[in-house]
């Protein structure tokens, strides 16, 4: 089986493509020109360039039965709000209708947890949904009208099944995501304090297997989340410490200080030409648990439940070996 994957660079996907191709699949892979293909070295595995906009998709996968349409864009920066409609929103309308015009006989679209949002002093879970004007930023705004646009196209006859991964932990974290840049600061021993914050997460190769269960077994149109442990920032700074032999910050941080720190970059100092390292939406994100259940598809599709320090180990190796 030939299978066409979108967002193969990128942290989720170069581990997807790694995955089919050892479970005998075919793959080709969409690209950007700007794409570095660097997590793609020596795969043995066919190559398009192009656009999620595009026009010249449906070619572009003729002769693919699935697809794979991990592509997002990811930005928190409040400048970046056109640029996220734009790839997130509108490409996967586009990619899902190229889909269907070139024959694919299943996608699986991967989501988020941000679609879903935060469930305020609990757990949430697929039948859990965020009011939109509730989710925080445009990042996660852009995910869930991106996820309404597979419904769509499901109730239109399409055959797709959702997955919402939490926070993956692993290699081939280039760019990196913010929690790979959590594991860089950190080993960079830049993190003198931490704030009060809470994530689910999941090893990366976990979700690779996720995505491949889910086109197996996952029912048309439904979602499932693609997690394992909640953790609070605190206990995942424990667990590098332990791995690391490195001290873990011991002082929290109050809300106001980086949120004015991000005001100030993101209004002010950008006007001047500084580019912002502190988002105000992360910030705001930060208040906020980011706890989810993951029993659908443990239960449902067999989902992985992989150790949780492994992968930490293997991302402080990989992020070791490219940074240091």
């Amino acid at each position: 089986m030939k299978a066409f994957v979108t967002g193969g660079t990128g942290f989720v996907g170069a581990n997807l493509v790694r995955l089919l191709l050892q479970q005998g699949y075919e793959v080709r892979a969409l690209v950007r020109n700007s794409s570095s293909l660097d997590n793609l070295k020596s795969l043995d595995l066919e190559i398009v360039t192009g656009d999620l906009n595009s026009g010249e998709l449906s070619q572009q996968m003729s002769g693919c039965q699935v697809l794979f349409h991990v592509a997002a864009q990811y930005s928190l920066w409040q400048a970046d709000r056109e640029l996220l409609y734009r790839n997130n929103v509108l490409g996967t309308r586009n990619i899902l209708k190229c889909a269907q015009e070139a024959g694919i006989e299943r996608t699986v679209y991967t989501s988020s947890v941000a679609a879903i949002g935060v469930k305020q002093n609990g757990i949430a879970d697929e039948t859990y949904q965020s009011p939109v004007d509730k989710l925080i930023g445009d990042y996660k705004k852009s995910k869930y009208y991106a996820e309404q646009e597979a419904i769509k196209a499901v109730q239109q006859g399409q055959d797709i099944v959702i997955v919402n991964p939490s926070t993956p932990i692993g290699a081939f974290d280039r760019k990196p995501t913010p929690t790979g840049e959590i594991i860089v600061r950190f080993l960079q021993r830049k993190m003198p304090f931490y704030v009060d914050t809470g994530l689910n997460l999941i090893n990366v190769k976990d979700v690779a297997w996720g995505h491949i269960l889910a086109l197996e077994k996952g029912q048309t149109g439904d979602r499932y989340i693609l997690g394992n442990q909640n953790l609070t920032f605190k206990q995942l700074l424990g667990k590098l410490a332990t791995i690391t032999g490195l001290p873990a910050p011991k002082y929290t941080i109050p809300y106001w200080i980086p949120y004015t720190v991000a005001w100030v970059e993101e209004n002010v100092l950008v006007k001047v030409g500084k580019p912002p390292t502190v988002a105000i939406d992360g910030v705001r994100m930060s208040q906020q648990k980011m706890f989810y259940d993951a029993s659908k598809a443990v239960h449902d599709l067999g989902l992985p439940q992989s150790d949780l320090d492994q992968a930490l180990i293997e991302a402080t190796n990989w992020f070791s070996n490219l940074v240091f």
